[in-house]
């Protein structure tokens, strides 16, 4: 297993104080985030944005231990209650990982990722790490292309964590677009 990357700008800790109480429930839930909400939703859906050969996030490449311009499968998300998204969902998984421990990413489709990682007992997720993603984030500047967004220039927080299968590594990062009302 690998450890956190030290210069990891991700925290281990949560602060309690800088979410509502209501989205703190659900950025700490170490169980399937898709579950909750699926629970929550009048009409829960998926909504691929896309699913492509790219470049990690730097932080990401590091922390996954690729090399500068290895490519990985990136795909991006939205979980949403009808029309409204709640979740975006960006994921990274290393290209030589797809065949073999991980080869049900490619055929996902608008299936949740999160019910095949939590369906599967050999999957083991690592501790959830946290951070507030400013306008100038790579990942917030992606929802701000989406005119479904409302993110008016608000720090959104997030939380993201390595899912090891067969010692190959996935990378999952949630992205709370909204207040989402506990049940």
């Amino acid at each position: 297993m690998h450890s956190h990357h030290p210069r990891d700008p991700w925290k281990t800790a949560l602060l309690r104080p800088t979410v509502p109480a209501s989205l703190f429930s659900l950025l700490a839930h170490r169980g399937s985030l898709t579950a909750r909400l699926k629970a929550q939703s009048k009409q829960f859906r998926v909504e691929v944005l896309r699913q492509h050969l790219g470049r990690p996030l730097n932080d990401e490449r590091l922390l996954m231990g690729l090399r500068q311009g290895q490519l990985a499968w990136i795909r991006e998300v939205l979980l949403c209650d009808g029309d409204l998204p709640l979740v975006f969902a960006h994921s990274v998984l290393p290209r030589a990982h797809v065949r073999g421990a991980w080869n049900l990413f490619a055929g996902l489709g608008a299936r949740p990722l999160g019910e095949a990682l939590f369906a599967d007992p050999r999957v083991a997720r690592q501790a959830l790490r946290f951070k507030k993603l400013s306008a100038r984030h790579p990942l917030y500047r992606r929802l701000g292309s989406d005119p479904k967004m409302t993110t008016q220039g608000l720090s959104l927080p997030a939380r993201r964590s390595l899912f090891y299968r067969h010692g190959r590594a996935l990378l999952v990062t949630e992205v709370f677009l909204r207040q989402i009302a506990p049940t």
